[in-house]
């Protein structure tokens, strides 16, 4: 929300988040009380504080940037050293240093109790898959402003601190950082499975059914999710094995059934029912997976952040991959129906997320497997999953190796010194240590166009990210393996002894560390005045690309830690950014006049590009992140129009490593429309979702779902991210 709104209202940013009308008699009771507390012959009249209190309002409603309170008592303090009532102004003066000493005394109250009464707009909505208005979400922001409390005042250097809350720099996830937490992961599913777990304190032993194994994997997400803050991903290839111990197992049963029955044991008959009795199973057990998940919610009020990876050639030809292929099936045909709401309408889930790798088994039309490259196209036409590796261009980039991301976009990198007994690239168990994101719109609006500033400029905050990030690291050392039996004892990531410290996973590899951007596009259009997809922009912000990883190479070769570059998926972040740039620069059209920056390397919203130009474009960038980033287009209803769904999954696999296709999928409780529904201003300039079909805006009586930062989110979204979403265009 612009904290100047049309039709003359006029909004205040708190200290503590929330935003309230502006009120010029506060101005006047502000100034009266300093006033009342010196002599009769040093005071101001009520002319001249009413005259102090008509020019603050007129500035205030002619600021083309955000208005802070700190602005207005900026003002406050200025206008009363005009009218030289100096004895004023230092009662004044004092008044604020004492009210500011108050507030430091506890700087977490005031944050929680916007928080209960839902009055916080940035943090309220910070997270598009959490319902604020509930007990366990609101106990868990409640915790998460104690440890950002904790974090700000002692555990973080203050220059950090400070670039973190002027949106120089964002510190990710401050509000785990006192638990000693990581970000994101790809958990050893085939090692947990295969030989065992604990969860709980019980001994959990290799399943004997595919049933079983599902079963299983929910309690592992759930766990896994529980004890740490990011996103987790898990592959379907991790299940398949478990698909031929069933159907041994039915096969069994079926002939002593017959046998008891007197039954002649036709081998094709027991073939058939058996291969029945098994797809029953398979669905049994992907039905127990998908709803649990959706149902599940962890300890931080949300369901688990999960990923599903699907790759037909993660496992070996013939019967196990053709096992892995029915349960990637299965997978898609449940998520293509969706799950019921409260209401009992069939509406689209946020997770899991589904990942489809395309290659040349299931690429083309006689592949083997493209009759599931069919249906994910369908899937993803009607429920915006999944989304698409590209195996042929993931080897090119990732030396030989096709593998799936922790969470959203976050990958790990290829290690050396990484592998397997087998000698393979090892990739399941690693994790992230967490995310520090530069703004580089800031480094471009402080260089003020000025090329040689803005090379200083970016390496000294590359340098300032460098510290923060070795704050997270540092944060982790020392942690012991007992604070998450289930990552670092039992298999998800590690199986260390109790008591152990998990350092030695923080070097040589074994973990990544990543150094987030955001607004590569405001930064070109702010220095050279064109977009990124402009030659001369383009060659600029490639520039600047390469310096992000030589940084981070640099930092890797003398710590051996593996730095990374991240496409940042800011959600909030966006909202943040964007205020803080109006509050340091005013409005600059084409950088700071909207609510939000642009994500990473992204193509702006409002930019006029066809689907498959964009995608090749943001390729070149794609491999400059090697720390994770993902590509998207924009697409209208395509439930209609499969071919042309195929035609850019094709593009994507010869183009880009990973891409996902933004569709549409949204229901009104009130009529039964299942369109698009759409964003509108209402009489106070705020943003509002409104059907189409019969003007419903009431969010409790519709369902929309809109891809906002790699996941899909379903419990609508701060004001500048939904301006975000507003602007964009079609690619198709």
């Amino acid at each position: 929300m612009d904290t100047r709104e049309e039709k003359g209202r006029i909004n205040v940013i708190k200290r503590n988040g929330s935003e309230v009308d502006f009120h010029q008699d506060k101005i006047i009771s502000a100034i009266e009380k300093a006033n009342n507390e010196v002599s009769g012959i040093h005071r101001l009249n009520e002319y001249q504080i009413q005259a102090i209190a008509d020019k603050i309002t007129k500035q205030v409603e002619e600021m083309s940037h955000a208005v802070n309170v700190e602005d207005i008592q900026d003002m406050v303090e200025t206008g009363i050293m005009e009218m030289r009532c100096y004895e004023v102004a230092q009662k004044y003066v004092r008044y604020r240093y004492k009210r500011e000493l108050s507030r430091k005394s506890n700087t977490t109250d005031d944050g929680i109790l916007t928080l209960i009464n839902q009055l916080n707009e940035e943090v309220k909505q910070e997270n598009s898959n959490k319902n604020p208005a509930i007990n366990s979400t609101q106990r868990d922001y409640m915790a998460g402003e104690v440890s950002k409390d904790l974090t700000h005042r002692i555990l973080l250097p203050q220059e950090i601190v400070k670039a973190h809350e002027e949106g120089i720099i964002h510190f990710h996830d401050a509000d785990y950082f006192a638990q000693r937490e990581h970000n994101c992961d790809l958990i050893n599913l085939e090692d947990m499975l295969q030989n065992g777990t604990v969860i709980s304190e019980a001994m959990i032993e290799k399943p004997h059914s595919f049933f079983t194994a599902c079963n299983v994997t929910t309690q592992i997400v759930a766990q896994v999710a529980s004890n740490q803050y990011g996103g987790q991903s898990f592959s379907l290839a991790h299940l398949a094995p478990f698909v031929d111990i069933s159907r041994k197992k039915i096969r069994d049963k079926v002939k002593k059934e017959r046998e008891e029955c007197g039954e002649p044991l036709d081998e094709a008959i027991i073939e058939k029912i058996t291969e029945s009795r098994l797809r029953d199973e398979v669905k049994s057990g992907i039905q127990t997976i998908q709803y649990q998940l959706i149902t599940l919610m962890t300890c931080n009020g949300q369901a688990p952040f999960v990923t599903v990876f699907m790759y037909l050639d993660e496992v070996p030809e013939g019967r196990t991959r053709d096992d892995l292929a029915m349960i990637i099936q299965e997978v898609m045909e449940q998520r293509m129906q969706g799950v019921k709401n409260e209401k009992g309408v069939w509406v689209t889930p946020a997770f899991p997320k589904l990942i489809y790798v395309l290659d040349e088994d299931n690429i083309h039309d006689d592949s083997p497997y493209f009759y599931l490259t069919e249906l994910a196209a369908k899937c993803t036409a009607k429920r915006m999953v999944p989304d698409y590796i590209s195996a042929k261009i993931q080897k090119e980039l990732k030396k030989g190796n096709v593998y799936t991301c922790m969470g959203c976009r976050s990958f790990l990198t290829v290690e050396e010194s990484q592998k397997n007994p087998d000698g393979s690239y090892k990739f399941y168990g690693r994790f992230n240590q967490g995310v520090v994101t530069i703004n580089l719109v800031d480094v471009a609006c402080s260089s003020d166009g000025d090329m040689d500033k803005f090379w200083e400029i970016l390496d000294e905050r590359l340098e300032l990210c460098h510290r923060a990030l070795r704050c997270r690291h540092e944060r982790l050392l020392g942690t012991v393996s007992d604070v998450a039996p289930i990552l670092w004892q039992h298999g998800a990531l590690a199986r260390l002894q109790k008591g152990e410290k998990i350092d030695e996973l923080l070097y040589n590899g074994y973990s990544t560390i990543s150094l987030g951007y955001a607004g590569l596009y405001e930064m070109c259009y702010r220095m050279l005045g064109v977009s990124h997809t402009d030659p001369k922009g383009k060659e600029f912000a490639l520039k600047v690309m390469q310096r992000l990883n030589d940084k981070c190479g640099e930092w890797k070769a003398a710590e051996n830690i593996s730095y990374s570059v991240y496409g940042t998926p800011m959600e909030s972040t966006t909202y943040k950014f964007a205020k803080a740039l109006k509050k340091r620069f005013g409005v600059i059209p084409g950088v700071t006049d909207k609510n939000y920056i642009t994500n990473s390397y992204h193509v702006h919203v409002t930019e006029e590009i066809d689907a498959f130009e964009k995608l090749r474009f943001e390729s070149e960038f794609q491999k400059l992140s090697p720390g994770g980033a993902i590509s998207y287009v924009e697409v209208p209803n395509m439930q209609q129009n499969i071919p042309a769904v195929i035609s850019v999954m094709r593009f994507i696999y010869d183009n880009i490593m990973y891409a996902e296709l933004n569709t549409k999928s949204d229901f009104c409780e009130v009529c039964g429309y299942d369109g698009e529904i759409q964003i509108k201003e209402d009489s106070a300039g705020k943003l509002v979702w409104e059907c189409p079909n019969c003007g419903n805006r009431d969010q409790g009586k519709m369902s929309v779902a809109r891809r906002t930062c790699g996941y899909i989110g379903t419990q609508f979204w701060n004001q500048g991210r939904t301006q975000e979403i507003k602007d964009r265009v079609l690619h198709l």
